[in-house]
């Protein structure tokens, strides 16, 4: 490859990552505050907005059509404008007596968009930087992929739950935020067009270009494949529940077994408290690995994910009156989610190396969708039938394959680890 513009990583990969998240959060995670605020059950919520990972489960079916056709600049600037649409579309339907279906079809919409936008954003990150690089700003990438999530988790649910509190209106005040975070995102695009850099990126010629099957078949002939699948599904089984759960928790009332904060309340936990313990978790699990390798860090880092969801059996046994122990609780999570996702990214750049790396990034981390939707899926249905106390207590007990596969997942142990200059 060669570059027509200079590549400054530190000015575009953050603004690349934030808005690969914050689509994904609003579509996945902020839809269950907004579903709920709105009087959805936690059955539907948990069904609906888990179905909602497909596109991410499917994305490698037209990953192969990025890989062989277009720029992916202009992909992801294009998914990009396409979802600011998609939101201002959700906020001028929320209103609607319908409102459940049709904000569920735009929904469905920026999850397509959203997970091409995924595929284009992470073929930039892997043809325009280095292997040491990759490796090297993996914690900045991940960071900054978490800050938009918890842009959206938290400052976007804020700004929903003031909106609340001031026009009296869950149904107004979602219909404003959707279409706020419009704004955001076309702000994001037009940022991205001037930041990232013009990557002229080599094409083989026609006759040699590789076919669809080719392409998926290196991805499922690599050495240890099931193994490395089995990982990437697993990893974070009890999360994929936790994450369906925790915000209905918190708002549920006290008498139906939750905490009964208000949705102001949940933005400020996940904005303030659990963004600074998300970016120094990220930052310090990038910079170990880069130091280190990823194989001294696995299984430190799947303890630091999984030992603190024990936090919620606890909330759920005490249901304190206190702001201070599900503070303390989510600070605790952030940063062992922080520093225990880095080694989850590592592992699956390392998945795609070889031929064909956006594609075969796109097919492990449509495998990783995969891993959040089915247990997700059924985490409503749970929660329903075992009571909070039940369903976190069951989380906990979800997280044991994923020490397993930690345990015995195959990789090089000095992958990632920076090159010695």
């Amino acid at each position: 490859m060669s570059q027509t513009k200079p590549n400054y990583p530190w000015m575009w990969v953050p603004s690349l990552y934030l808005t690969e998240s914050i689509p994904y959060v609003i579509i996945i995670t902020v839809s269950v505050v907004m579903y709920k605020s709105l009087g959805i059950s936690n059955a539907d919520i948990g069904l609906y907005t888990s179905f909602l990972y497909l596109p991410w489960v499917i994305k490698p079916i037209w990953s192969p059509v990025l890989e062989l056709v277009g720029n992916k600049k202009k992909w992801f600037l294009s998914m990009q404008l396409v979802l600011a649409l998609v939101f201002l579309g959700v906020g001028l339907t929320t209103g609607l007596n319908q409102f459940f279906t049709i904000t569920l079809a735009f929904f469905w919409m920026g999850a397509f968009a959203s997970a091409t936008n995924d595929i284009a954003s992470d073929g930039m990150y892997l043809i325009a930087l280095k292997p040491d690089q990759q490796s090297f700003f993996v914690g900045l990438r991940s960071t900054f992929y978490r800050v938009g999530m918890i842009t959206g988790q938290g400052l976007i649910v804020i700004i929903a739950g003031n909106l609340e509190e001031s026009l009296g209106d869950p149904t107004k005040a979602w219909s404003w935020t959707m279409i706020i975070v419009a704004g955001l995102m076309l702000t994001l695009t037009l940022i991205n067009f001037f930041a990232t850099p013009n990557v002229r990126e080599v094409r083989v010629k026609r006759e040699d270009q590789p076919s669809f099957g080719k392409v998926f078949g290196t991805f499922f002939t690599k050495k240890n494949i099931g193994i490395s699948l089995a990982f990437v599904l697993l990893y974070r089984l009890g999360e994929s529940q936790l994450v369906k759960m925790a915000s209905p928790f918190f708002l549920d009332e006290r008498t139906a077994g939750g905490l009964g904060l208000s949705v102001t309340d949940v933005g400020y936990l996940y904005g303030t408290l659990g963004v600074i313990s998300l970016l120094a978790g990220g930052i310090i699990g990038g910079i170990v690995i880069s130091r280190d390798g990823l194989g001294k860090w696995m299984m430190p880092m799947a303890f630091a994910i999984n030992a603190p969801n024990l936090g919620y059996v606890l909330l759920s046994w005490q249901q304190p009156d206190s702001f201070l122990f599900p503070a303390i609780v989510v600070i605790i999570e952030q940063l062992g989610y922080g520093f225990g996702f880095a080694a989850y990214m590592v592992f699956l750049i390392y998945l795609a190396e070889g031929l064909f790396k956006t594609a075969h990034y796109a097919l492990a981390t449509g495998f990783m969708a995969m891993g959040m939707m089915f247990p997700g899926m059924l985490s409503g249905y749970m929660q329903e039938w075992l009571g909070y106390p039940g369903f976190f207590v069951w989380v906990v007990l979800a997280t044991i394959p994923s020490f397993v596969m930690a345990y015995v997942a195959k990789y090089p142990r000095e992958f990632g680890k920076k090159l010695e200059s």
